[in-house]
């Protein structure tokens, strides 16, 4: 299926019937702490007792089979400047050199799983594994160490300070992110019964964070133009851009020039109006920070023009009011697009998740999506993934997996809905079904690559995700 197509479907359905705003249920971190609690029921009175298990139901209510399958955490302490600090700094790392990138990621113990070479590429992902026991301070003590033995060099030295205490301001916002996932997944556990997702975490042992940064128009341009230059200038730039000032580097944000750089701006706007297409997670749980939507610094000229600084952006309000990622409803007949407080961090299911609940949870179908008349605005996002370990069996011969198989079937759908029952069918069919990608004894490391391959391809490329 193209993507211009189901991009089409969306713009008519948003044109027909406005997409819902929703705003998730609001679980505030003191109650997260008191239903995660082992002496939560022993020590409350009857009062605050009947309103934390108010809050359970609303919380399973949200995470269930006829919820949205996500929730907001708020009110969670010291994480603001570490949230700030990582998602300004999304952007800069993806319009950095490649060759000077790799430097910094290396030095943070940061990969990617995207090709950071591609110059078309949407969104750029960099990556660390985390452990669910604290960060030794040998560990920390040796990162810190690497950090301050940089080159000399003055471009090198302004580009450790710009990203100082990268690594660090990702282990801790990622361990407090894995933190929130374990107890909404010990709440879980005590109201289905067992204790089958929070073991199947602590028995994985790690989880997966990415600082996300989804391109604007603008950055498309400064990447391709950088590439560019790159190559015309390779052989005088062996030595490095030694008279180079970080925050001083300019390019014209003109849009004759922008539709120049980006062959008439075919590579900038894309065919799509989205960051991120239709997907489930096929891990347990997915932490997200409450996005950050970041401009270019412009300074304007007499003739309206202006010359936009490449890092260093700023942020600005969501231009629609709301965080981009949209969710799929087929109960609620449409596109729900996800409102949260500032500050606060949204954890969605995955289908790991709806595997081991036995269906008393539900995976998101979700995606990003991206306001393409908006050419300089940008969207950074940090995300923790937590998933079972690799050698876990799933046992699925007691019940048949559905989950997003039925979502297709839109049969009983009330008269004068075509435009929801074509848009649902357009996204089902990037969708592999559930029940062809699971099998009764597999494990979840077998899952994962299937579900790679049918979303992806043979070469399981994930660079959209």
């Amino acid at each position: 299926m193209e993507i211009s197509n189901l991009s089409q479907r969306e713009e008519a359905f948003a044109e027909s019937a406005m997409k819902e705003v929703m705003e998730p249920y609001e679980l505030h971190y003191t109650d997260l702490l008191s239903l995660s609690s082992s002496s939560s029921s022993s020590s409350s009175s009857s009062i605050d007792t009947e309103r934390l298990e108010s809050i359970t139901r609303a919380v399973m209510e949200a995470l269930g089979p006829t919820g949205p399958g996500l929730i907001t955490i708020t009110g969670v302490p010291n994480v603001a400047e570490l949230r700030n600090s990582l998602l300004l700094r999304a952007r800069d790392l993806s319009l950095l050199n490649h060759h000077h990138r790799n430097r910094i990621l290396k030095d943070h113990g940061l990969g990617s799983d995207v090709p950071l070479k591609s110059l078309d590429r949407c969104v750029s992902s960099f990556a660390m594994q985390l452990n669910y026991g604290h960060v030794s301070s040998e560990s920390l003590d040796k990162h810190n160490t690497t950090e301050e033995n940089i080159d000399a060099d003055e471009y090198y030295k302004s580009m450790n300070d710009h990203f100082k205490d990268l690594g660090c301001s990702f282990r801790k916002l990622g361990l407090c992110m894995m933190d929130l996932g374990l107890r909404v997944a010990r709440i879980c556990d005590r109201a289905i019964g067992g204790n089958e997702l929070e073991n199947s975490l602590l028995e994985s042992g790690t989880a997966k964070a990415r600082l996300i940064h989804y391109h604007s128009s603008f950055d498309t341009c400064i990447i391709k133009d950088s590439g560019r230059r790159q190559r015309s200038n390779k052989g005088l730039q062996k030595s490095g851009p030694k008279n180079f000032q970080f925050k001083d580097r300019k390019s014209s944000c003109r849009r004759e020039e922008m539709h120049r750089a980006c062959d008439d701006g075919r590579a900038c706007k894309k065919s799509s109006d989205l960051w991120q297409q239709w997907h489930y997670d096929y891990g347990t749980f997915t932490v997200l920070t409450s996005p950050m939507f970041i401009r270019p610094r412009c300074s304007s000229t007499e003739k309206g023009e202006g010359d936009c600084v490449e890092f260093g952006g700023l942020e600005c309000p969501s231009p629609s009011g709301d965080t981009y990622l949209q969710i799929f409803q087929p109960n609620k007949n449409g596109i729900c697009a996800i409102k949260a407080p500032p500050e606060s961090f949204i954890l969605q299911l995955g289908e790991s998740a709806d595997i081991l609940s036995r269906q008393k949870l539900r995976a998101t179908l979700h995606s990003v999506s991206r306001p393409v008349e908006l050419e300089n605005l940008s969207r950074e996002t940090f995300v923790v993934f937590l998933h079972p370990a690799w050698n876990k069996v799933f046992d699925i011969s007691d019940h048949p997996m559905k989950q997003n198989d039925q979502y297709g079937d839109h049969g009983e759908r009330p008269e004068g809905d075509e435009e929801f029952k074509e848009l649902a069918q357009e996204i089902h069919k990037i969708i592999p079904p559930l029940s062809a990608r699971l099998k009764d004894g597999m494990t979840f490391a077998e899952f994962s690559r299937e579900t790679t391959r049918q979303y992806y391809g043979s070469n399981g490329s994930q660079s959209n995700r």
